[in-house]
């Protein structure tokens, strides 16, 4: 049962950033009275200042975050740091240097600011990556950097200091069998070939081949006078279990120092030969003697993770799901007497997928997030009677809720995003309003065009209630043609929060309409819901797109549903490729992007097999009838709409085959067609010079097709 009360009962803005702010039912900036502002361009979003996670000093006196800049001409994108005092309402941030380019910045119990960096005060030094700390003061002044931790012939890659102030836990890619941080390299193999035995775990994972001899393995180390001392100890006990932090997504949410800085808990998945096949991540403490850790959710075989011990070191809270090899089950918050062992669901009767933890400073209750309906709130947890209440951050207003730090006092420090302006940081104290407490991208967007987004709901597949959102420009004479963004996932949604990739904004600022529908198996309207998509990938979503379109169009009059586009990513990309086939004679063109095509050859060649054998019932060898119905290769005799396909060769989970198979079936049915291929991206286009380009190049596509119809008769399309 959820209790939903709210902690600030209105939100008291400063006048700069009053355009941060939206309806509940509306991502908004209010016009300005000034003479017209240009649209959000590509290059606007490319450029817009990134905010990344905070870090605060022990009690909660001063926050340090950092903020990346993209250079307007180059796009070559640098950080910068910033400190500010929460002591001192409505002080001003001070930015600092550290001296050396860091990232991972974190306060230790000392007050220095430790961080990773591969740069050294000696310019003679050898390249790689070492842990530094600088004395910072509240005024930006900096003493430092001085060394913590350098390890010849290894890149650390992170780290976490324990609350006792006297170790700290390192991790870096190390051999599986080697019992230091660190060894000698092994010999050259004779060529450039890749060798991997067929029992192995994974031979190429998400963008990288694997090396099989190496693991991100988790070492701890003593600190005397803020300098790491002796050899270090293996978390595993030199076991080699599996990747710590999870890969390829983890990071220092898989491990947790106990409060008194006596054991380190950790999650790792272990690196075999099931291993492309299972989900089961398992929590692990070691006591840092060296012996081998305890597999602490070994009864679990689904998915344990994000281990929070309480401060008084009793009770470890953390997330699990209940099903194996299903990677979209719902997390359930756990919590385990760390005495007697025993260990209750807390969260099981409520229908909330959480996707962060963390204990209030006093240890009273749990702090979480999990996406519902459109927005991702904040959601406090009673520990006794695992009572969920949503705390409502921006009273009615969450959109996206982020990165939230309790401090003491009873405060909570969080970010907040939504499709209309980009992550700021707020304070909030129980009781009291939120305060926002940085300007690093609202003012900037209040000089741009504004849009706004409404939400809609309709009657979609099955008589089930479907969500979806419409963002356009507010100032906007004249009909604007439609543009079906689709989601990927699938169990995702196209929520109520900012994206640097598939962003709304900046599509709705070349003077479309974006309609977004969160159809069967996305993600915040119950996990019933979320699985309704198992098996029936081209079933009720298609009928949920399809209803949801010409609702959006009923709702709204202004957009031209006759001059309509689809596109979509991942699994957005396989509904282009499906739509094509099965909805071909609706659209004027599609945009897919990395997605699926062949089911057969897309089984046999991903890598996370445990994906496809869920939603698909099996191995294709198991349950081929179901893969081919819902194939978008077998319906390829009805395409008839112009497609541009882009890929990244560096994708392993939807290899960039599936694009160039697209293609070839649009060049051998003569249909007008485009492919862009990125030779150095993944499944996302991340590089900037890169995204322009992505942006560049729909953008242009989009224009070709949907000029008023006028226009393509004078051009003879």
């Amino acid at each position: 049962m959820i209790t939903r009360t709210l902690l600030s009962s209105s939100l008291a803005v400063a006048a700069t950033l009053a355009s941060s702010l939206a309806s509940p039912l509306a991502a908004h900036e209010p016009a300005s009275p000034e003479a017209e502002k240009a649209p959000m361009s590509a290059r606007d979003l490319i450029t817009m200042p990134r905010l990344g996670s905070p870090t605060v000093t022990k009690y909660g006196r001063y926050v340090v975050y950092s903020v990346t800049y993209t250079d307007e001409e180059t796009l070559k994108r640098s950080p910068k740091h910033y400190v500010l005092d929460l002591g001192r309402p409505g002080s001003a941030p001070v930015e600092f240097d550290l001296g050396l380019r860091g990232h991972s910045l974190e306060f230790g119990p000392d007050n220095f600011l430790y961080f990773v960096s591969s740069e050294h005060t000696d310019e003679d030094a050898e390249t790689r990556s070492r842990v530094w700390r600088v004395a910072l003061e509240g005024n930006g002044n900096v003493t430092g950097a001085m060394l913590v931790a350098d390890i010849a012939g290894t890149d650390i890659a992170g780290f976490k200091l324990a609350p006792s102030g006297d170790k700290i836990a390192l991790w870096a890619e190390i051999d599986r069998n080697c019992q230091r941080f660190g060894c000698e390299a092994k010999p050259e193999p004779t060529g450039s070939g890749r060798l991997y035995d067929g029992d192995g775990g994974f031979y190429r994972h998400w963008d990288r081949w694997i090396d099989p001899d190496l693991l991100s393995r988790v070492f701890v180390f003593g600190l005397e006078d803020g300098k790491v001392v002796g050899d270090g100890v293996a978390a595993d006990g030199g076991m080699g279990i599996g990747n710590t932090p999870t890969q390829p997504f983890g990071g220092s949410e898989d491990i947790a120092w106990a409060p008194d800085g006596s054991g380190l808990y950790f999650v790792a998945r272990r690196s075999d030969s099931k291993e492309p096949t299972s989900t089961d991540l398992d929590i692990y403490f070691s006591d840092l003697s060296g012996d081998a850790p305890k597999e602490l959710t070994a009864a679990n075989e689904a998915h344990d993770s994000t281990p929070v011990p309480s401060p008084d070191g009793k009770s470890l809270a953390y997330l699990a799901m209940e099903r194996a090899g299903y990677e979209s089950d719902r997390m359930v918050v756990h919590l385990r007497d760390l005495a007697s062992g025993d260990t209750r669901a807390l969260t099981a009767d409520t229908d909330l997928s959480f996707g962060s933890l963390t204990w209030s400073e006093d240890g009273s209750y749990l702090l979480a997030t999990a996406t519902d309906v459109l927005d991702v709130p904040a959601y406090r947890i009673d520990p006794k009677s695992g009572e969920v209440t949503e705390l409502n951050l921006m009273a009615g207003n969450e959109a996206h809720i982020g990165n939230v730090t309790p401090l003491v006092g009873d405060r909570l420090l969080f970010t907040r995003d939504s499709i209309g302006v980009p992550a700021e940081l707020f304070l909030a104290r129980m009781g009291q309003t939120a305060t926002p407490i940085t300007n690093v991208v609202t003012s900037r967007m209040g000089n741009m065009a504004t849009t706004v987004t409404t939400r809609f709901s309709f009657e979609g597949a099955g008589g089930d209630t479907v969500w979806g959102q419409i963002t356009k420009l507010e100032e906007h004479d004249g009909e604007m043609p439609a543009i079906l963004y689709i989601h990927g996932g699938p169990q995702g949604s196209f929520l109520d929060g900012w994206s640097s990739r598939w962003n709304p904004r900046v599509l709705a600022s070349q003077g479309y309409a974006v309609i977004s529908v969160d159809f069967h198996g996305s993600a915040g309207y119950g996990q019933e819901f979320m699985d309704a998509i198992n098996q029936d990938w081209g079933g009720k979503p298609l009928e949920d797109l399809q209803k949801g379109l010409a609702a959006a169009l009923k709702l709204d009059p202004q957009i031209d549903g006759e001059r309509a586009c689809a596109m979509g990513a991942s699994y957005g990309g396989y509904m282009v490729n499906w739509i094509a086939g099965n909805w071909p004679d609706r659209f004027d063109c599609l945009v897919q992007h990395d997605g699926l095509f062949d089911m057969r050859s897309f089984y046999y060649s991903t890598e996370e097999l445990w994906f496809p054998r869920w939603d698909f019932g099996g191995s294709y060898s198991e349950n081929a009838e179901v893969y081919e119905k819902w194939n978008p290769v077998n319906h390829i005799d009805k395409w008839q709409t112009p497609m541009l396909v882009i890929t990244g060769e560096q994708d392993f989970r939807v290899p960039y085959t599936q694009g160039l198979q697209s293609f070839t079936v649009l060049q051998e049915r003569e249909i007008p067609s485009q492919l862009l291929v990125f030779p150095d991206e993944n499944h996302w286009v991340l590089g900037a010079a890169n995204s322009l380009q992505w942006h560049e190049t729909v953008f242009a596509w989009l224009d070709r097709w949907l000029k008023p119809r006028g226009d393509k008769e004078t051009s003879g399309e």
